[in-house]
């Protein structure tokens, strides 16, 4: 596998192959940095009502989750739910 820069992974668009499911583009990378690792990657909800609502919660994918990594695309197989997380308000 050829190194990679937590920034370059915000251009890439998640699909779940279990569901063939487009579900956006990495918005933020969770890690431990007690260990030094990535725990999961997370995907912006998608808009409500044209973002004038609100957004879904983001989807919150573990690393193990990946099973394919391009140049823009992020492969993931997650059956079942999607672990969800509510986005934290920024002042």
């Amino acid at each position: 596998m050829q190194p990679c820069r937590i920034g370059d992974l915000r251009c890439r668009e998640v699909i779940n192959v279990a569901d063939g499911r487009r579900l956006g583009f990495v918005d933020d990378v969770l890690l431990d940095v007690h260990d030094g690792r990535v725990l999961a990657i997370t995907v912006q909800g998608r808009a409500k009502l044209l973002g004038v609502v609100g957004r879904e919660e983001d989807y919150v994918l573990p690393w193990e989750s990946i099973t394919r990594m391009g140049n823009d695309i992020i492969l993931v197989e997650v059956k079942g739910e999607y672990q969800r997380l509510k986005r934290q308000k920024s002042f």
